[in-house]
């Protein structure tokens, strides 16, 4: 991850956006994209999509809506990048969720190719160790991350930080819910403090968060839809989210990802390394969005665990090369 940091300040671009018109949503984009330094030029470059696919068993406000993924797409073909988009959904594949929200067909006639997620390439994590995660999304020139906001009820929100966690590999997602789970989940080499450091194995990213319809009271695929109206981005992916943690009114401390953000001393984890070009925190603020008010354990059921990861190993045909591309298992 590359961050723009100008007097040791990072900028996190807000605005509101109240609609999912495409005309609306394209001028919101502009004006985010214009008070933010892009870690690369566009033209020329590979830029790779990764919004949240996790499922549409439960409808498409589980996933980063549609239409904001083809506006950004439009956006990059229109300043000469090749597009290409990936994720590795809990359930299912990319290709099929992204049937499931139709955009199949304008995807295919915009060129943007569907990059597979299945081979993965073993990456060292700052100070946590070797991490299996996607190739296509490692061997892009920029890494777009789109999430949506909702409501977690492992981590209480799910943001930006958490969504480069589909960047990880297959069955490995669960492993790292069994292994790093438990009781250490909260301490250092724990599972959040392992999440957090997944995105600067990216030398080029930006995100882009879909606040327009979030979800609230459960999550992150089974709660309800909340008009938050807004759209947000930085190259910072911990610094966008600590601003959303403001507006939504959320205590940091009790997030899961932001505490250990903010324990590992991680840039953006505190507002006062923050500065916003556009609209401030504060004048987006809510005071109705609803995060859970407990949370379930990170690790799984070991009996549910065990029968879905046998299910997943006979479909799965997830690739591991090490960092020559040659394949191993």
């Amino acid at each position: 991850m590359k961050n723009t940091i100008k007097n040791n300040l990072t900028p996190v671009s807000l605005t509101s956006c109240s609609s999912y018109d495409p005309q609306e949503l394209r001028q919101a984009l502009d004006l985010l994209l214009t008070h933010i330094e892009l870690p690369v030029t566009p033209h020329g470059a590979e830029v790779l999509l990764k919004p949240n696919l996790i499922s549409t068993k439960s409808g498409p406000l589980s996933c980063t809506e549609g239409a904001l993924i083809l506006v950004i797409a439009r956006w990059f073909l229109d300043q000469g990048a090749r597009v290409s988009i990936g994720d590795s959904p809990a359930f299912g594949t990319a290709t099929a969720v992204l049937r499931n929200l139709k955009l199949l067909d304008e995807l295919a006639h915009l060129g943007v190719t569907i990059r597979s997620f299945k081979q993965g390439v073993s990456v060292d994590l700052p100070e946590v160790g070797p991490a299996i995660l996607a190739r296509a999304a490692l061997e892009s020139d920029l890494l777009v991350n789109i999430p949506r906001v909702k409501a977690h009820v492992q981590a209480r929100l799910t943001l930006a930080v958490k969504n480069y966690f589909g960047c990880v590999v297959g069955l490995r997602k669960a492993w790292w819910h069994m292994e790093h789970g438990g009781e250490q989940s909260h301490k250092p080499g724990g599972f959040f403090d392992r999440l957090i450091r997944i995105q600067a194995a990216f030398p080029a990213s930006i995100n882009i968060i879909d606040g327009i319809l979030a979800m609230h009271q459960s999550g992150p695929v089974d709660g309800a839809p909340y008009p938050l109206s807004l759209l947000a981005a930085s190259t910072n992916a911990v610094a966008v989210d600590r601003a959303l943690h403001t507006i939504l009114q959320v205590d940091p401390q009790t997030s899961p990802v932001m505490a250990a953000c903010q324990q590992a001393g991680l840039q953006g984890a505190s507002l006062a390394q923050l500065i916003f070009p556009l609209t401030t925190p504060e004048e987006l603020q809510v005071d109705d969005f609803q995060a859970p008010a407990s949370l379930n354990p990170v690790r799984f059921n070991p009996f549910r665990f065990l029968k879905s990861s046998v299910r997943r190993l006979f479909m799965s045909k997830d690739k591991l090369l090490d960092k020559s591309g040659r394949k191993y298992i």
